[in-house]
């Protein structure tokens, strides 16, 4: 068995409307014409009969050929989905005790993301003692976000939670389109 979904519009047998707006294959209005006479004029081209807006007072039909128009409109779509970007969320993990070096290093790695328009959050985790010293960790993750906020807009601010301290940034609009 083929199942089918239902189609978006009514064609040829299926229009129910005693009259129909006519416009021909090549986009040209024909006019108000009887829907046996609109149908006759399709059948001649070896076309179909579409309905476009069933809701218009006649509704209005279009000489087409139906499953091109269906095969262009997929291929619409799918170039849509293709130009799409998904953003996603990276996460970059800093400790309490990283080096200058280090920190240069995953700043690198955090323009790149943002340039590839994704989300970055930006974690850090006390173990043990550190937890003492949470201030100065928040202090360090702000001042890293100095060095990125040419790049970068703040979506999330730097927030403490238990052992963990974690801010949430995303590309400035001039740098995503680049």
């Amino acid at each position: 068995m083929d199942f089918q979904k239902p189609s978006l519009h009514k064609i040829n047998g299926q229009i129910t409307a005693k009259e129909v707006r006519l416009i021909g294959a090549a986009g040209e209005q024909i006019g108000i014409l009887s829907l046996s006479e609109a149908l006759k004029r399709a059948e001649e081209s070896e076309l179909d009969l579409v309905e476009i807006s069933p809701t218009a007072q006649p509704p209005v039909c279009k000489i087409m050929d139906y499953r091109k128009f269906l095969f262009e409109k997929k291929k619409k779509e799918k170039e849509a989905r293709k130009k799409q970007k998904v953003s996603q969320l990276k996460e970059i993990k800093l400790s309490a005790k990283i080096s200058d070096h280090d920190l240069q290093h995953k700043r690198e790695h955090i323009i790149k993301f943002l340039a590839d328009g994704d989300k970055v959050k930006i974690s850090m985790r006390f173990r043990g003692r550190e937890r003492m010293y949470a201030d100065k960790g928040i202090e360090l993750m702000k001042n890293f976000y100095n060095t990125l906020s040419e790049y970068a807009d703040i979506e999330q601010d730097v927030k403490l939670d238990g052992a963990n301290v974690s801010m949430c940034i995303i590309p400035k609009k001039q740098q995503q389109k680049k």
